[in-house]
Parts: C-alpha cells; sequence; structure tokens
C-alpha cells in the first residue's frame, strides 16, 4: 500500500488540501484529468473571510494573492425597511474578509505544491479503483455525485461581471436583497479604486438575456435591482453559474472522504462555499495528523473522528445558506416584515451582529 494519501482534483480544494497535509507531515500525490493550470482559467470572483485567510496563510497560499480587503458589509432587502452594517473594527480584525479571483488564487496554490515538492498527475482520470493500494483517497473533483445526496433547485442562476462605479468603494461590500434573489456586489482593487465584483441572482429562464443585455441595459438592470446609490459606470463580460444545493450526509466511507464541491455545493449568499470547504481540509489534515495518528491516515476510527468533529459547523452552514436563499427571494409582506424585523435587531443588538460576524468569519465553532 502506498504512504500518500490520494487526491483526486487539482482545484484550489485538491491543492489546498494537499498543501495542509504537507503541513502536517503527511505525503499526498494530486491526481487531475484535466490539464495542470487549468483552473487558473476559471473566471469567478471569490468572497474569502478573514478564517479562510488563515488557513491559506498557514499553508503558505496566501502571500503574493491580489486580494481587495472588505472592511464593511452593508445588508440591507430592496424596497422594505431594516438594514444593518458589520464592520471590521468592531471584531478586532483586519477584514471581515477578502474579495479575489479564483484564477488568481489557484495561481498561488499550484506555485505552493510545486515549492511544497508535492506530485501532480496531470491529465490523469481514476476512479475508486486506480486508488486502491493508497490508505486514502480524498475526491476533491467535480459536484455531489452520490444517489443519497440532498439535492435543492433554487431555479436560479447567478450572472457574474465586474462593474465600475462613479465614486471609490472604500472596502465596502453590498448585499441586497430583493424578491428576485440577492445581488452582491463585492470590493475589487484598491481603496482608490471604484471597481466592484458583481454577483447577480435571476431565475434560470431569464439568465440567457440577462447575460446577453448590453452594457447600458444590464447597468439599467442593475439599478432597477441594486439602486443608485452607487452610480455604475460602465460593465465588463458576464458570465453565468447555475445556482443549487448539493450535499453528500456522510463526507467520509471506508478510506475515503469528500471535500470541496465533491462534498457539498452551495447558494452563493453569503460566500460561504469555499471557506466551509477550507475549514474542512484544516480539520482533516489536523485530525490525521492528531495524537492517535499511528502512520495510517485512511484508519476508520480518524475519519469518524473527522466527520464528527465537521458535522455542527457542516450543517449550520449548510443550514443557514439555504435559509437566506429561500427567505430573502420572495416578497410575501409577512416574510418581507420578519426579514426587516431581523436586520433591524441586527443593527441594534452589537452582540448579536458581533455572533453572525464571527459565524460568517469562523465558522460555528467561530475559531
Amino acid at each position: 500500500m502506498a504512504d500518500a494519501v490520494a487526491i483526486v482534483g487539482g482545484g484550489p480544494a485538491g491543492m489546498a488540501l494537499a498543501l495542509a497535509l504537507h503541513r502536517h507531515g503527511i505525503a499526498a500525490e494530486i491526481f487531475d484529468a484535466r490539464q495542470r493550470g487549468a483552473a487558473k482559467h476559471d473566471k469567478r470572483i471569490l468572497a474569502l473571510s478573514f478564517g479562510a485567510r488563515k488557513i491559506l496563510e498557514r499553508i503558505g497560499a496566501w502571500q503574493g494573492i491580489p486580494a481587495t480587503p472588505i472592511e464593511t458589509i452593508h445588508i440591507s432587502q430592496h424596497g422594505r425597511l431594516g438594514r444593518t452594517r458589520m464592520r471590521a473594527a468592531e471584531e478586532g480584525v483586519a477584514a471581515l474578509g477578502y474579495v479575489l479571483t479564483a484564477s488568481d488564487l489557484a495561481a498561488v496554490l499550484d506555485q505552493a505544491v510545486t515549492a511544497a515538492g508535492i506530485p501532480y498527475r496531470e491529465q490523469q482520470k481514476v476512479g475508486a479503483s486506480d486508488t486502491a493500494n493508497y490508505p486514502l483517497t480524498a475526491w476533491a473533483e467535480g459536484a455531489v455525485d452520490n444517489p443519497d445526496a440532498v439535492v435543492r433547485d433554487y431555479g436560479q442562476h447567478a450572472v457574474m461581471c465586474t462593474v465600475g462605479a462613479s465614486q471609490p468603494h472604500r472596502h465596502v461590500a453590498w448585499e441586497r436583497f430583493t424578491p428576485a434573489g440577492p445581488v452582491a456586489l463585492l470590493p475589487h482593487g484598491n481603496h482608490a479604486g471604484n471597481d466592484y465584483a458583481v454577483v447577480l441572482t435571476c431565475a434560470a429562464e431569464h439568465s440567457p438575456a440577462v447575460a446577453a443585455l448590453d452594457d447600458n441595459s444590464f447597468l439599467d438592470l442593475l439599478r432597477t435591482r441594486f439602486g443608485t446609490r452607487l452610480g455604475f459606470t460602465g460593465a465588463g463580460p458576464r458570465v453565468v453559474y447555475p445556482l443549487g444545493l448539493r450535499y453528500r450526509e456522510q463526507i467520509v466511507a471506508d478510506r475515503q472522504v469528500w471535500i470541496g464541491n465533491a462534498a457539498q455545493t452551495l447558494h452563493p449568499v453569503a460566500g460561504q462555499g469555499f471557506n466551509l470547504a477550507l475549514r474542512d481540509i484544516w480539520e482533516l489534515a489536523r485530525t490525521l495528523s492528531g495524537p492517535v495518528y499511528a502512520g495510517d491516515p485512511g484508519d476508520p476510527a480518524l475519519l469518524a473522528r473527522y466527520a464528527a468533529a465537521r458535522r455542527l459547523d457542516r450543517r449550520a452552514v449548510i443550514g443557514f445558506t439555504d435559509t437566506l436563499a429561500r427567505l430573502f427571494s420572495n416578497d410575501i409582506a409577512p416574510l418581507a416584515h420578519a426579514r426587516g424585523a431581523g436586520l433591524l435587531a441586527l443593527d441594534l443588538l452589537p452582540p448579536l451582529r458581533s455572533f453572525v460576524a464571527r459565524r460568517m468569519m469562523f465558522g460555528a465553532r467561530a475559531w
């Protein structure tokens, strides 16, 4: 039996796991069906939490990433009362989160993998039988693929692009809930910059038409959904991603573990998907190298311990994003009033606001 952990998938989750295991003294090999570097072409914009930054620092994959800090998050709902602001200064951290491109993250992770001497087997599509000689196989490729997976189709797509505004972003992120779905504007670029990364949610059947709008028409739609507070001045090319919830109830099996999108795919509201994946990755590496580690990373007791340690955070984040996606994507009057009251409570009660902010930064265990 080989000594290394086999990681199937060379995207950000797979590379991050390899680095986390390396940091804890456990060998790993990456197998990717694609050509190496394919993840560097991912056009998505990511919002990483402060906690995610700390994990990337620990595995040597933060230095050099061009990331824009989020110092304030402004949350409101369109046409209704109630809003709240979360500030990094109130939580005693440098930033609540950071905005970066998935391609930049992949490039830095790839460099760190090379520097660590971790084997990367590109253009090798493997299955369970191909990794039978490894003590543990970590599946980090593709989406959840399991007949027992929990699946929810929100009937929505995310249209993503960058836009310019008439004033500097000053590191403020905006989350605007509308009947058609949430709209997020994330600061993109330096402090004096005025660019935002936009994640505009719309009905799946409308997304092709929205993506095909000319720049002026798209900005008109964005003003209708978000408002005129920022004075949008230009828009970049749009890309579309389907939105849904898929997750595995069981993330471990006999000498197997699932991480990243192979374990759960979440709605992007509150930007928790990759942040949850990084916490899973760090806990897995920490557990496999703990005091009971006896040189066998696939030991069933270790995997059970890992699954138990991640249960609370996974359930909390999955439930939180699912509730937000459904609760804030309609215009039913009683729910709208309840949403407004909830946002007002957050604004008036600093301890409650801090509780939510720290959950978003560090997960349910707020470590």
